[in-house]
């Protein structure tokens, strides 16, 4: 009777830690689109990334780049101050979105341009995305605007 009941137990626990893992592969697999990667126009530029992959490219959108096209097509290009990479995007560009602001878009490159699907814009005159603070600094450009200068 009591090799029965230890044998149940271990099926039991066997079989949960079976549903377990296939509820973590499930969730993985689910979530597999969700997951975008960030990268500076620098580093799109020193490896780029496979065709068809989906990530969010940010910066500083160049000054004179802005470029309308027929209907909401709209060409750009975002920098990092050391690599500059083209965009194209075919949509109605948030208001705040201008020439020397920061922005970070959502897509794909094609070629050496990159398509976005999104592009998002700062929300007031010192904010600047996250990602492009950090790759930025990475890059030794940043000065923050909240920082005073010494007396």
């Amino acid at each position: 009777m009591k090799g029965l009941k230890k044998q149940r137990r271990i099926q039991v626990i066997l079989l949960a830690v079976v549903a377990l893992i296939a509820a973590t592969g499930l969730v993985g697999y689910a979530m597999r689109d969700g997951i975008n990667f960030f990268r500076s126009p620098s580093q799109v530029v020193q490896a780029p990334p496979p065709p068809g992959e989906v990530f969010r490219i940010g910066g500083l959108v160049v000054e004179g780049s802005i470029r309308r096209g027929e209907g909401t097509e709209v060409s750009f290009a975002v920098t990092d101050t050391n690599a500059t990479v083209p965009v194209r995007y075919s949509g109605i560009l948030p208001d705040l979105f201008g020439e020397g602001q920061g922005m970070v878009a959502l897509g794909r490159m094609e070629g050496d341009t990159f398509v976005a699907t999104e592009v998002l814009a700062k929300h007031d005159e010192t904010y600047m995305p996250k990602e492009v603070v950090d790759a930025l600094k990475e890059q030794g450009v940043y000065v923050d605007p909240k920082a005073r200068p010494e007396s």
